[in-house]
C-alpha cells in the first residue's frame, strides 16, 4: 500500500485580484504545512487548466483539497474529478474585502460551480469547508478532513478475524467479507473458536507463566482468581496474540459465549482486554462491525475504546451508562480502583475485568450500522465520560450527553440501532462526520 498523501489544489484564473489571490495561497500552504507533513503542494496556484493539468500529473492523492482561490468555472473541478476517484474537499475561501469596490477573489461563485460538478460525478454528499486559512474553525475541519481520509486510506490495509459465530439472536454483528471489502476495503477472515482453544490448550507451560507474569503488571486481584482459570486465561492470551501476530490482524471480532466457559473453561473477557491495550481493536459476542468501530475510535483518538450495550438511562442527569461483561482495556481503569479484575457476572468464572472507567471531558459514542435495507449508516452522539465508580458487575461507563440523553435512546431505539456501542475519548464527531461522507454513507447525529 502506497504511503497516505493528500493534494492540495488551488484552482482559478488570472483576472480577479492576484495580489489577495496570493496571500491566501501562501497562507493556506502554511496552513496544510503545518497541519500535515502528507499535503503535496504547487508551487504556484493553477489559474490556467494547463497548469492544473500539470499538477495533477504528478500526483497521486488519497484526499484532494480543491480550495477555489478565485473563481473557476466547473471545467476545472470537472478535470480533477476525471482523473481521480478518491474523496474532494471542497474549500471556499471568505472574501477579504468588503468595501463597495473590486470583487477580490470571487471564491464562493466558485465553490457553486465545482460543488455543482462534484455531485454530478459522485452523487453522494461531499466535505465541504467555508473561511478563509486564519480562522480556527477552518484549522479544526481540515485537521478533520486530514485525519478522516487518512483513515480510509488505513482501512484498506486494515484485517479483521472474525472469531467463531454470533449467538443465536446477535446476527446484528455478522459480516460478509465481500461487504467488509467492497464498502470499507477491509479484508476479512474467520476462524473456529475451538481452532483458538485447541492452540491455547498446547501452548507451553514456560510461555503461560510469562503471559501470566505480564498480565499480573496490568491487572489487580488477578491472583485471586482459581489458579487452574489464571493459567488457563494466560494460555488463551498468548494463543490469540500468536494468531494476531502470525496473520497480521489489526481488528479482532470474538465468539465468547458460551464456548469458553462450557468448551474451555475460562472466559475470553480478559483476554480481550489485553489485546485492546496492545492496540488491537477487540470486540466480543462476535460483533465485527463493533470491533471495525472501535478500530476508527482508537485510530482517531489514539488510545483505547470502550465498547458495550446501553444499559442505563437516567433523564434527570441526562446520563447513558455503557456495560459490557468485563473486557475493557486495563488503561480505562479508574485510578482508584485500577484494573480490577473478578468473575463473569452470570457463570461466575474469571478473570473478566470489573471496574468503572476514567473520566475524560469529551466523549464520542459512535458506532458503524446497517439499515434495514442492508446499507450502511454512522450513529454519533457527543459528552463527557463522567468520574462514576462500577455501577454494575463487569465494565461500565457513564456519558452526560452534550444532547438529550431521553432523545438519544428513544430515537436510537426507534431507529433499529445495533445494541452495542463504542464511547472513544475524546473528540471525533467532525472526522467521522466527514468519513461517512467520503463513504457516501448516511450519518445520524444525535448530539
Amino acid at each position: 500500500m502506497n504511503k497516505f498523501q493528500a493534494a492540495y489544489v488551488p484552482i482559478g484564473v488570472p483576472t480577479f485580484h492576484l495580489e489577495s489571490a496570493g496571500e491566501e495561497f501562501r497562507k493556506s500552504k502554511e496552513l496544510l504545512a503545518s497541519l500535515s507533513g502528507d499535503v503535496v503542494m504547487p508551487e504556484e496556484m493553477l489559474l490556467t487548466m494547463d497548469k492544473l493539468k500539470a499538477f495533477l500529473d504528478t500526483v497521486a492523492p488519497d484526499l484532494i483539497i480543491l480550495q477555489n482561490i478565485t473563481f473557476a468555472n466547473a471545467a476545472y473541478a470537472s478535470e480533477v474529478l476525471h482523473r481521480f476517484s478518491c474523496p474532494v474537499l471542497l474549500w471556499t475561501l471568505r472574501e477579504p474585502v468588503i468595501d463597495g469596490g473590486r470583487l477580490r477573489l470571487n471564491s464562493l461563485t466558485g465553490a457553486f460551480s465545482a460543488g455543482n460538478a462534484i455531485r454530478a460525478f459522485r452523487k453522494e454528499p461531499f466535505p465541504y469547508i467555508f473561511g478563509s486559512p486564519e480562522e480556527d474553525a477552518v484549522k479544526r475541519d481540515l485537521s478533520a478532513a486530514l485525519a478522516a481520509a487518512k483513515l480510509k486510506h488505513q482501512l484498506k490495509q486494515v484485517r479483521l478475524a472474525a472469531v467463531g459465530h454470533t449467538p443465536e439472536g446477535f446476527g446484528f454483528g455478522r459480516a460478509l467479507d465481500l461487504d467488509m471489502l467492497s464498502t470499507f476495503g477491509v479484508t476479512m477472515e474467520s476462524i473456529e473458536a475451538r481452532e483458538l482453544i485447541e492452540r491455547a490448550k498446547a501452548i507451553p507451560e514456560d510461555k503461560a507463566q510469562a503471559a501470566l507474569a505480564d498480565a499480573s503488571t496490568h491487572m489487580c486481584g488477578l491472583s485471586s482468581v482459581p489458579e487452574k482459570n489464571q493459567v488457563d486465561f494466560a494460555r488463551l492470551s498468548e494463543a490469540y496474540q500468536e494468531y494476531v501476530r502470525e496473520h497480521k490482524i489489526d481488528v479482532l471480532a470474538s465468539r465468547c459465549w458460551p464456548d469458553f466457559f462450557t468448551s474451555y473453561g475460562t472466559p475470553v473477557c480478559a483476554v480481550l482486554a489485553m489485546l485492546n491495550d496492545l492496540g488491537i481493536a477487540a470486540a466480543c459476542e462476535s460483533d465485527a462491525y463493533g470491533a471495525l468501530s472501535m478500530y476508527c475510535g482508537m485510530q482517531l483518538s489514539g488510545r483505547p475504546v470502550f465498547f458495550g450495550d446501553p444499559v442505563s438511562m437516567d433523564e434527570k442527569d441526562n446520563t447513558i451508562t455503557f456495560w459490557h461483561c468485563g473486557t475493557a482495556a486495563c488503561s480505562l481503569a479508574r485510578n482508584d480502583t485500577g484494573a480490577a479484575v473478578g468473575v463473569h457476572c452470570n457463570r461466575k468464572i474469571g478473570p473478566t475485568m470489573e471496574f468503572g472507567c476514567k473520566a475524560w471531558p469529551e466523549a464520542t459514542i459512535f458506532r458503524i450500522g446497517r439499515k434495514p435495507d442492508g446499507s450502511f449508516r454512522f450513529f454519533l452522539a457527543s459528552g463527557e465520560v463522567l468520574d462514576r465508580p462500577k455501577q454494575f458487575s463487569g465494565t461500565s461507563l457513564v456519558v452526560h450527553c452534550s444532547g438529550s440523553a431521553e432523545h438519544i435512546v428513544k430515537d436510537s431505539v426507534r431507529d433499529g440501532w445495533e445494541p452495542h456501542f463504542v464511547v472513544i475519548y475524546g473528540d471525533s464527531v467532525r472526522e467521522l462526520t466527514m468519513l461517512a461522507d467520503m463513504y457516501g454513507i448516511t450519518c445520524y447525529n444525535y448530539s
